[in-house]
């Protein structure tokens, strides 16, 4: 009864990890991917009024018209490039999902390096693609060799996540042009997952937008820099026939994205966020500080929110110890074809990360 392409994507990891948290009182959660912090009142202002205005119909599917031009400007501004057509889409989720829905053919090869996102496995096959991964432990570096070797007569695209989910890494510029030249020596369309980008604390996020234009699919969005994952807001910017594409599809799935969070986003655009962002910058040096101190391996991530130790032992173990003593974190293997790390979310207040940092260096060693 139930569609042989269900087979092919399991229940989400994280859920799992909350399943097995129900019964816990006051659990310390480093899990979970969002904010910790809420909407700006002007924005939430902006969206209460367009829904007692009565703006609460459908939209064009691919966005109002005002939000459309708005989000051009800003690409040019910000990303340095002229998108040749953009539209909104139901979160960064939601344009992968139209995306892949309407580039990927059963038996396209699809590169992801590995770790990533934990959505990119599942909806790869749900196309019907193969997905094909590249190792980039210990650094999450993307190598060029191995990306070379990885590419065949089937593949299809690249994905690109920078800042990363779940390693906070930034690619370097360098590391972006050369991936770019490599993708335009083999004809390869880059999908590019920026939407950590706010969230870059040493050094800019580059773009491999703004070196590879003609053939990369830009996605971001408003979940993480705004506060409101629940509002489902997000775009894809890229070019014209594929975007076209997508807004086709759009029009029998998502129909069109929310449509007074559509008016309430163009104040969002150019709002900043450097408050919040230096509030996790200090998150982020407390949480790795706290985990080298403890004897853990570890990286610095550059962005995002979250940071991806490696487990001091069996990965199964060290999780089910972890939630044994009240404390929610996220098993390396739902982000990766490997079992040795895992992730932590330091998008918490202060005081519930120094709780979790102390039950860390207490089951470090078993």
């Amino acid at each position: 009864m139930i569609a042989k392409r269900m087979s092919t994507i399991d229940v989400s990891g994280i859920r799992k990890v909350f399943d097995l948290a129900k019964n816990l009182k006051n659990p310390i959660n480093l899990s979970i991917g969002q904010p910790d912090f809420d909407i700006p009142e002007e924005i939430k202002q902006t969206g209460i009024d367009s829904i007692k205005s009565g703006f609460n119909k459908y939209t064009q599917t691919q966005g109002i018209p005002e939000l459309n031009e708005a989000l051009k400007s800003h690409i040019i501004k910000n990303y340095s490039f002229t998108p040749q057509k953009t539209m909104i889409t139901s979160g960064v989720s939601g344009g992968l999902l139209l995306l892949f829905m309407a580039l990927i053919e059963e038996g396209d090869e699809v590169i992801i390096p590995d770790p990533y996102f934990v959505m990119y496995k599942h909806l790869v096959k749900f196309a019907g693609g193969t997905p094909v991964f590249i190792d980039t432990y210990p650094d999450f570096d993307i190598d060029p060799d191995k990306l070379k070797k990885a590419i065949t007569k089937k593949t299809k695209m690249i994905i690109l996540n920078s800042p990363g989910n779940p390693t906070g890494k930034i690619l370097s510029e360098e590391s972006v042009k050369e991936i770019a030249a490599i993708a335009d020596k083999y004809g390869l369309l880059i999908v590019s997952d920026e939407i950590y980008k706010s969230f870059s604390y040493d050094m800019e996020s580059p773009s491999i937008a703004s070196y590879y234009p003609e053939k990369t699919v830009l996605l971001n969005g408003f979940s993480k820099n705004m506060g409101m994952p629940g509002w489902r807001i997000g775009y894809a910017a890229g070019p014209s026939n594929i975007i076209e594409e997508m807004i086709k599809l759009q029009q029998y799935t998502f129909v069109c994205a929310p449509s007074f969070a559509q008016v309430a986003v163009m104040k969002a655009l150019d709002f900043s966020i450097e408050k919040h962002r230096e509030e996790y910058k200090i998150k982020r040096d407390y949480i790795y500080s706290s985990l080298r101190e403890a004897g853990y391996k570890v990286n610095k991530p550059d962005g995002a929110f979250y940071i991806f130790p490696e487990c001091p032992y069996e990965e199964d173990e060290f999780i089910k110890n972890a939630l044994n003593h009240s404390l929610l974190i996220i098993p390396g293997s739902i982000f990766s074809e490997k079992n040795t790390n895992f992730r932590i979310s330091f998008s918490a207040s202060m005081s519930t990360l120094e709780k979790g940092a102390e039950i860390l260096k207490k089951i470090k060693n078993g």
